[in-house]
């Protein structure tokens, strides 16, 4: 988690890129800046899915957000509220053209 962290603040950093990354799990400090980190609020199977579609629901501007994500479900939540999503190993390539 703290690499996964660590690299996606370095891209925040590089791209002027807002990032916000949601786990499952007990909350620990993943000692890293430039990236919100945010933990499920709840444990059990999708937690940190629920959790980021709740957020994409939330958000008044939900178009412009983008969940990198290559679950179907969530994918398909998070686009019916008007989310952009990009798979994960098209983001991976975007950090790796970043970095």
């Amino acid at each position: 988690m703290r690499r996964l962290a660590g690299e996606l603040a370095e891209f925040a950093r590089q791209s002027g890129d807002e990032v916000t990354i949601v786990f499952d799990g007990r909350p620990f400090d993943v000692g890293t800046e430039g990236v919100e980190v945010r933990f499920a609020p709840r444990r059990g199977r999708n937690a940190a899915d629920d959790e980021i579609a709740r957020m994409v629901a939330d958000d008044a501007d939900a178009e412009g957000v983008t969940v990198v994500s290559s679950d179907r479900e969530l994918v398909d939540r998070v686009r019916s509220r008007g989310a952009q999503v990009e798979t994960a190993r098209s983001f991976l390539n975007t950090i790796r053209s970043v970095s």
